[in-house]
């Protein structure tokens, strides 16, 4: 995720291409002669993956890394019964949704048996920024509306319609002129964090009816994941779902970040707020990596909708996609991977509070389940500091754990591990980060 103020946050700046070990350095330099300049390498010292296992990757050299950041291979990179039940799909068929199989029924049931009621149908694409555009699509059908609502750092996808809907991909990707943004939830919620949320929501629904616009959807990431990670008080999003309602517009909650149990407390993101969503998109995680996405959504959005609009898409849905992700669903359930994001995120999140105890610079630890945050900050005048995270991002990297950084001002902590990290791996992770900061910050006096 990018920042507003700047370029993406964790990046690798080509200039230091030069001053980089032989290999890597051609390596790099053929990347960018193919590739072109668009696609950007994490830390300052890229790292050249060669295969992956659990909640580990491996570079070059065999070296093992501790992966704390990845959220895609949510059962563990290459898990065996993922990587089986693709194998035999793709020795055994694989086609699209225009002909009737009954793998897709069987996992659009169990897909919607873990959402909101009132959630009865699904659509699928072939990724989260897909299942965003469709999702814009289908509300802007449903209300005769263009207008949407999104927070001031939000970030929705790489489609055009995705893109305008997100701030977070910097000026040079401009918002459209049906895009009103509203302050995001404060880091330090209170108990006024709902209300004031919804009072910033309907004053832009009102802008956008003063503009001649009309008001389609509010669109959030139920985390708030790119605007720096706020979860609680959990339930402060129903205020904002009955503004949204109350003008007629529809609540499309992005669940590409905080699905498929990442929050330890259900499957889905918006269940810890107790609301019930008119669409929801989903991504990434869905097939541990394999190219598949969807909408979940009211009945009778999809029957106008369907009925009206010629809608397709070829690998949408296809055999080997689906396979994958009923296979994902299958470990999720039977290991308790959603137990375990409880347990061990309860468990690093109070490991960080203790390692913010001893360095001030380290504060607003906050986090649910396997998706924590800590912000990184002048402890006497409380201004973010992006450069000492970047520091401490980089400083994990050369010990052999990675995260990465997030917010509006690149000064957020992100941590967000596959499901299947363990107690162990957090331990690591807490003795690395505080070796790191002993070297990038000082400790607080006795």
């Amino acid at each position: 995720m990018t920042s507003t103020k700047g370029p993406m946050p964790n990046s690798f700046d080509p200039a230091r291409a030069g001053a980089l070990e032989p290999r890597l350095g051609r390596l790099i330099e053929r990347r960018r002669t193919l590739l072109g300049p668009g696609y950007k390498l994490f830390y300052e010292v890229p790292i050249e993956l060669v295969r992956a296992e659990g909640v580990h990757v491996y570079d070059a050299d065999g070296a093992q890394y501790l992966d704390a950041y990845n959220n895609v291979p949510c059962v563990g990179h290459c898990n065996p019964r993922v990587a089986d039940a693709i194998d035999r799909q793709t020795r055994t068929l694989n086609t699209n949704t225009r002909y009737a199989a009954e793998p897709i029924l069987d996992y659009a049931e169990r897909l919607l048996a873990t959402h909101a009621e009132a959630l009865g149908n699904v659509m699928f694409t072939c990724s989260g920024s897909e299942a965003i555009d469709l999702s814009l699509r289908i509300a802007r059908y449903a209300t005769a509306a263009q207008g949407v609502v999104v927070t001031a750092n939000a970030y929705h996808g790489i489609s055009t319609a995705a893109a305008e809907i997100s701030p977070s991909l910097g000026p040079n990707v401009p918002l459209a002129r049906h895009v009103r943004t509203v302050p995001a939830p404060s880091v330090a919620a209170d108990g006024t964090v709902g209300r004031d949320l919804a009072e910033n929501v309907s004053r832009a629904i009102e802008d956008l009816e003063r503009h001649g616009i009309g008001f389609a959807a509010f669109v959030a990431d139920s985390l708030f994941a790119s605007d720096g990670l706020v979860p609680d008080p959990a339930g402060f999003l129903g205020p904002v779902i009955d503004v949204v309602h109350q003008a007629g517009g529809l609540c499309i909650a992005d669940e590409v970040q905080a699905g498929f149990g990442r929050t330890g407390e259900a499957m889905w993101g918006y269940q810890r707020h107790q609301i019930a969503p008119d669409l929801v998109p989903m991504g990434k995680p869905m097939g541990n990596g394999m190219p598949i996405g969807g909408v979940a959504a009211r009945p009778e959005l999809i029957e106008r909708f369907g009925n009206d609009i010629r809608y397709f898409n070829t690998f949408g849905g296809n055999s080997v996609s689906i396979a994958a992700a009923s296979a994902v669903l299958d470990v999720i359930e039977q290991d308790g991977l959603i137990e375990n994001a409880r347990a061990v995120g309860g468990y690093l999140g109070d490991g960080l509070m203790t390692v913010a105890g001893s360095y001030p610079q380290l504060q607003s630890v906050r986090g649910a389940g396997l998706f924590l945050a800590a912000d990184l900050a002048n402890p006497e005048t409380g201004d973010p500091d992006g450069e000492m995270a970047a520091r401490v991002v980089n400083g994990l990297r050369e010990r052999r754990v990675l995260i990465s950084a997030a917010g509006p001002d690149a000064n957020t902590l992100k941590i967000r591990p596959p499901l299947p990290f363990a107690k162990a791996d957090a331990d690591r992770l807490l003795t690395e980060l505080e070796l790191v900061l002993g070297r990038v910050a000082a400790p607080k006096s006795c």
